[in-house]
């Protein structure tokens, strides 16, 4: 299976002190910076659009896992390219033409997922996984952070993961809502390699320490 990364979700980091934050997850043991944008359309919250990830993308050195929380994604997919996303990942509920949106995500030089929701089945990514770098599944319901993780992803993962080796997929299975120390090798075992932490990480007195001990957990 592919390596396992961690992409601690900087909707968590304190924006009175990005920077420094952002440099805290350069030098941490971490992988990615997990980027949620919202739009108060799609999901109830707003968070944050080009100007802040502009700034992130400043001082990051690592990539910018960026999971488009919106309403009608494709008018905005070349802007969040420009601006620094590496990856790109779009709700399957929230476009109409996905897979035009994946391929423009590509186009624009990011790699390109899906995003489900708790509800969503899984069959609905049966005929488009080829286009999929990784697809995201929500452990929670989207839109704010700090939410309890729902068991049902256990089962999703493992359904998916199925469903990835039967046509010989290599598609990373990233999981985004309630990631800690305590489920994260379940989650692994399951069949999950990518995992965002957002309060997990920032809320907790050595975020630094507690990214090395996610990074440890998950490939042991």
């Amino acid at each position: 299976m592919a390596s396992k990364l961690i992409a601690p979700s900087m909707l968590a980091a304190d924006f009175g002190n990005l920077q420094r934050d952002t440099e805290m997850v350069n030098k941490s043991d971490a992988d990615w910076f997990h980027i949620d944008v919202m739009d108060g359309h799609f999901v109830p919250n707003i968070s944050y659009g080009m100007p802040v990830i502009s700034a992130i993308k400043k001082h990051a050195t690592k990539p910018l896992d960026v999971h488009l929380m919106i309403e009608k994604p494709e008018r905005y997919i070349e802007e969040f390219a420009k601006v620094g996303a590496d990856i790109i990942t779009v709700h399957y509920e929230s476009t109409v033409h996905l897979h035009r949106t994946l391929r423009q995500i590509k186009d624009a030089g990011c790699k390109a997922g899906i995003v489900l929701n708790i509800t969503t089945p899984l069959n609905v990514l049966e005929d488009i996984l080829p286009e999929c770098y990784m697809i995201l599944l929500m452990s929670i319901n989207p839109g704010f952070g700090g939410q309890k993780f729902e068991d049902i992803t256990y089962k999703r993962i493992r359904n998916l993961r199925q469903m990835i080796n039967e046509q010989g997929l290599d598609t990373r299975i990233e999981v985004d809502g309630g990631v800690t120390d305590k489920n994260i090798q379940k989650l692994v075992e399951a069949g999950a390699d990518t995992f965002v932490a957002g309060s997990h990480v920032f809320k907790s007195d050595n975020p630094t320490a507690t990214i090395k001990t996610l990074k440890r957990l998950a490939n042991s």
